[in-house]
This record gives C-alpha cells, structure tokens and sequence, in this order.
C-alpha cells in the first residue's frame, strides 16, 4: 500500500462518527421540548390544555414527514451507492417539493377542522379561541420544522450526520433562549412559544439549505416520467414507514388504557417511567438515524456483507448498553422514584416500575433498530410487520395477560416479557428478509 492510500475506517469507527452528532441532536430537541413545556406551564391551565390537544396533532404532522424523511434516506443512499449520482440529487429535488407541499396541505386541513378536532377530543368550546390563537403560528412551525426536517434528511442520505446534529443543538438552544423573550418580554403568551420554534427552525433552513444547494444535492430538472417513476418508489417506502411510525402512538395508548384501572397515581408512574424510558433509549435513536444512509449505501452496491457486520455491531452494542442503563436504574431505584415525584404511592410504583421494565429496554432497542434496517435495505412491509407485531402480538396482549395475573405488578411483569418477544420477533423476521436478500443476490 503507496503512502498516497487510505486504508477505508472500519465500521465501528464509521457508525460511531456517524451517530454521535445524531445523539447530541436528538438530546438537544429533548432538552428544548421540555422547556417550552416549563414555560408555557407558568401561563395557566388553559395554555397547558391547549397544548395538550395539539400533542395528538403535532404526532401527525411528525409521522408524515418521518415517513417521507425515512423514504428520502433510504433510496437516495442507494442511488448513492449504486453511483447513480444525477438520479440522487433529482430525488432530493423532488422530495422537497412533494414534503412542502403535503405538510403544507395537511396543515390547512388540520387548521380549517380545528373546531371539529377540538370537539372529538372532548376539549371545552370554550378553548376554541385559545386554540386558534396557539394553532396558526404553530402549524406554520410545524411546517417550518418539517422542511428543516427534510433537509436533515438529505445531508443523512449523503452520509453527513455532522451538520445535522450542529443544526440541531444550534435550534433548540436559539429557541430555548428565544422562548422567554417572546412569551413573557414581548408578552406574546401563549402564542410566543410557536413564534420562537418558528424563528429557530427559519434559521436552521438558512444553515442547511445553502450548504445542501452549494454542494449540489437538490435537482429540480425533471422530466414528467420520472417524476411518475420517483414518486412510484418514494412511495413504496413513505407509506408503510408512515404506519410504523404511529404504531408508538397506538402502543402507549392502549397501555395507558391498561393502567388507568389502576388509579391516578399508577398513571402519573407510568407517564413518569415511560419519559425515563425515552432517554434510556436516545443512543438507540441516534442509531435509528445514524445506520439507514450508510445500510443504504452498501444496499445500492450490493455489498450485503457489510451489511451483516454493521447490523451484528449494532446489536451487540445496543444489548450491552441497555442492559447497563437497567442496572443503572436497578441500584438507584430508590432514589430516581424520590427525585422524580414527592407522592409516596407514585414513588412507589415507579420504583417497581424501574426494578423491572428496563431490563427489556435493550431488545426494545433491538426491536427500533430492525425496523429501521428493514426501511434501508427498501424492505418497508417487513420493518411495519414488525412494528405491528410488536404491538398485537407481544407486548399489548402480554400487558393485558400480566394485569390479569398479578395487577399492576403483572401489567409490568407483561411490559418486561413483551418488549423481551418483541425483539427476538423482530430479529427474526430481519433475519429471515436477510438470508432472502443474500440469495436473491446470488441468483
């Protein structure tokens, strides 16, 4: 080997830089969501109210533009690796379009049938003026937040996850800082949390479209019949990632359900475990962000090696780190649950909560990251079989299954033994798509 050559980074090293501008971008969005919620909640009950119904909404919105989001990286970081670079930048172009206009129309929509929403959600009329007053800044930042979205998007399909996660941090602390200013200095209320996330994200676009324009990655030129045939495979991809992505949603809902006949102060612990549960996981979602583009690349080259090894590393290290997140949570049980809440029956059971549900969260990782490996090898069907299997077949029967059995007690015995099925489901159906994929490329 000439001094000239160099030898390509091994895969541990690729996914690790790849993943941790992902981790501190996801943490940062964490980190402002929260407090947007502080600051609201110091404005009343009915701003608190009003946010609470937009949850449902802004779920959505976000499972729209995620599963057009998983769409972009999955077949542009094909193109990219089959070296099919003018299909690539086209792509790009189209997905800008098509992502402004849908979220664009899906907002409207939302907008003119607030009165409706409002009403089938149970909510007072007389929040009506208070939702209106909230809604129109924030559907427009939704829709600012989806485009920045889709230009994360984009620079992930190219393997920079680099500008991203800077992007990321750089909004959420902009809007963090921006949030008191425009609530309680400019005295906007209510609606200065919208304006503020507005701000932010215009400035994130301002940070990431020239890069992406500068270094060629968006393609409006287009003929009529490939935009026929691009849409045809953004498609395929988009919709099922979509059903994926509300599956979550549908879980915690029924779990809720579950819980709810066990009194308030199970509610409040579950809400409070199920936020614990987020961040033990948020390394897993850096991963959900970080693999797809470079599973995509291999995937267009037909190196399905690499792909193995990547998923092997990935596993192994997401089973490992989980299962040292639960002993975390298993020594400090005690004083998690009285830092957490000062009611004594919720510490209560959050402590029980904490003394089992974590133990699963490394095959629930596993679980997350096979689905997103089936949407980047362009196997959406299967990531969503996954996805609904986990719910119908795992961890909503065995809930339901424990409670009978043993109570609440039972209910998270079943949460444990669900999410530890719901893994080894989802590793096999990977599997099985994989072993399928190796022969079909052998033929």
């Amino acid at each position: 080997m000439t001094p000239e050559t160099k030898q390509p980074p091994s895969l541990s090293r690729s996914l690790f830089q790849m993943t941790w501008p992902m981790l501190f971008g996801v943490l940062s969005l964490m980190s402002f969501q929260l407090a947007d919620s502080a600051f609201i909640g110091q404005l009343g009950v009915a701003p608190l109210a009003t946010v609470g119904f937009t949850v449902p909404m802004y779920q959505l919105i976000i499972g729209v533009q995620v599963g057009l989001g998983i769409a972009t990286t999955a077949v542009i970081s094909k193109a990219l690796g089959a070296n099919q670079t003018d299909h690539a930048n086209q792509l790009g172009g189209l997905v800008i379009i098509i992502g402004a206009v849908l979220i664009a129309l899906l907002c409207l929509v939302l907008w003119l049938a607030r009165a409706p929403i409002l009403n089938m959600l149970g909510g007072e009329p007389e929040l009506l003026s208070t939702i209106s007053l909230y809604w129109k800044p924030w559907l427009v930042s939704a829709w600012a937040g989806a485009m920045l979205y889709f230009g994360y998007s984009l620079c992930r399909a190219h393997g920079n996850t680099l500008l991203p996660g800077i992007t990321m941090v750089i909004t959420s602390l902009l809007n963090i800082a921006l949030d008191p200013l425009y609530i309680f200095v400019f005295d906007w209320g209510l609606a200065g949390a919208p304006y503020a996330t507005i701000t932010s994200f215009a400035i994130g676009c301002l940070i990431i479209y020239p890069k992406i324009i500068s270094r060629q990655w968006l393609d409006f030129n287009f003929n009529p019949g490939y935009i026929f045939v691009s849409i045809k495979q953004l498609g395929s991809i988009t919709g099922p990632a979509m059903l994926s992505q509300f599956m979550p949603s549908l879980s915690a809902m029924f779990a809720t359900a579950l819980v709810a006949a066990y009194g308030t102060a199970a509610v409040a612990a579950w809400g409070l475990g199920t936020r614990l549960e987020f961040f033990s996981i948020v390394i897993v979602l850096a991963l959900t962000m970080s693999m797809p583009p470079m599973i995509g690349r291999f995937w267009g080259a037909g190196d399905l090696e690499s792909i193995r090894q990547l998923v092997k590393l990935a596993v192994k290290f997401v089973l490992l780190w989980q299962l040292a997140i639960a002993i975390i949570w298993w020594l400090l049980s005690d004083n998690i649950s009285a830092l957490m809440t000062t009611d004594l029956s919720v510490a209560e059971v959050l402590q029980h909560y904490l003394l089992k549900v974590p133990l699963s969260y490394g095959t629930l990782g596993l679980c997350m990251i096979m689905v997103s490996v089936c949407n980047a090898m362009g196997l959406p069907m299967r990531a969503l079989l996954i996805s609904c299997l986990r719910l119908f077949l795992c961890y909503i029967p065995l809930l339901w299954i424990g409670s009978q059995l043993d109570g609440l007690d039972g209910l998270m015995s079943g949460a444990l033994i669900g999410n530890l099925a719901a893994g080894l489901m989802a590793w096999t159906i990977y599997h099985k798509g994989f072993q399928k994929a190796v022969v079909a490329s052998i033929r």
